[in-house]
């Protein structure tokens, strides 16, 4: 099977969906521009011309709000957004419309709307350009939010959000984009709300998300140098959550660390520590951890950004200390040339 980009499967899913179904249009700021939101929509509007792929004004509530009705009168529209925090504005669309009329309306009638968000941080952008608020888009009943990691994954979840008949967030990590890995041809779907089983192990349940399931990765292969066996669940959606995939994983293991991109207070991570140990008290061999961010707004300066995220080398501790081991963690650490916004020599992507 052909190897590809993360940005290339996302390319190809919004090709295949327009070429399918010509009700499907795709708008953004910098959809038509020559990096093509870090090359996912390049070439688009020669292809399909500048009445399906165009640029907007900056005005994300108002244009929201076209999605809307655009979408109640037969169009599936893909909208997408250079950085999740530009959208903040538009909640008031996603939230009070978009989320509810499905509901409201007795099932007769739902919005086929999905949402492109890129975050993750990069180039020292801080605390308004690089937040991670899968949580609060996971609350509102009525969305589907899904965070590819793959770019197997990315293909055939945005297909299948732009083909749902309700309103999907689709997060992509801005890390990832430059992510290579085998990714089928033509029509190709995932299902959402059906979590992967990255990795098998014994001895460790780790679920993970979008960009932390790499460093996740990196974590593990020190670790099994160690002799430890890590099970690695990659969510691919966390509204609604695969939790079967998880217990079962759980169950297997006695054993729960989960990740997350977001802060640490009210995320994903926390729902799902929560709910294990509600659901799965008399497996668990311990009491479950979580990793996630600090409860501050990202950081800027590389003094502060060095301490600020969860890395490979804090997954491995954490781990360790769950087994009782002495591992020196700091090795996955010195592998890293550049301590400041960049995810280590290991990794290739958009800074």
């Amino acid at each position: 099977m052909r190897s590809i980009s993360f940005a290339q499967a996302i390319n190809e899913a919004l090709s295949e969906a327009m070429r399918q179904d010509e009700r499907v249009i795709c708008y953004g700021l910098g959809v038509d521009d020559p990096k093509g939101v870090f090359g996912t929509t390049l070439g688009l509007q020669e292809k399909f011309g500048d009445h399906r792929v165009f640029d907007m004004p900056t005005a994300e509530n108002a244009m929201t709000g076209v999605a809307i009705g655009a979408s109640l009168n037969g169009i599936r529209p893909v909208m997408t957004h250079q950085r999740l925090d530009f959208f903040l504005l538009a909640m008031d669309q996603l939230v009070n419309n978009a989320a509810k009329w499905h509901y409201m309306f007795g099932g007769r009638r739902s919005v086929p709307i999905t949402i492109r968000l890129i975050l993750g941080r990069g180039w020292g952008q801080g605390p308004t350009h690089s937040q991670n608020l899968q949580a609060w888009f996971a609350h509102i009943p009525g969305l589907k939010v899904v965070m590819p990691t793959t770019a197997e994954d990315a293909k055939g979840l945005l297909l299948s959000s732009i083909f749902d008949e309700n309103p999907v967030v689709f997060l992509e990590h801005r890390w990832l984009h430059n992510v290579q890995g085998h990714v089928p041809e033509g029509d190709f779907r995932i299902p959402i709300g059906k979590a992967h089983v990255v990795r098998e192990g014994a001895d460790v349940t780790i679920v993970s998300m979008s960009y932390m399931t790499i460093e996740a990765l990196h974590a593990m292969e020190f670790l099994e140098k160690n002799g430890v066996s890590c099970e690695l669940v990659d969510l691919r959606t966390v509204s609604p959550l695969d939790w079967d995939t998880v217990f079962n994983s759980v169950k297997k293991t006695g054993r729960l660390l989960a990740l997350d991109t977001g802060s640490a207070t009210g995320s994903v991570a926390g729902e799902i520590v929560a709910r294990v140990s509600m659901g799965l008290w008399s497996s668990l061999k311990q009491a479950p951890r979580r990793l996630a961010m600090p409860d501050f707004p990202e950081p800027t300066s590389p003094a502060l950004t060095q301490g600020f995220h969860v890395r490979a080398e804090h997954i491995a501790r954490e781990v360790a200390e769950m087994l009782g081991k002495a591992i020196d963690h700091g090795q996955i650490a010195a592998q890293r040339k550049h301590p400041h916004d960049v995810p280590g020599n290991w990794f290739n992507g958009p800074f």
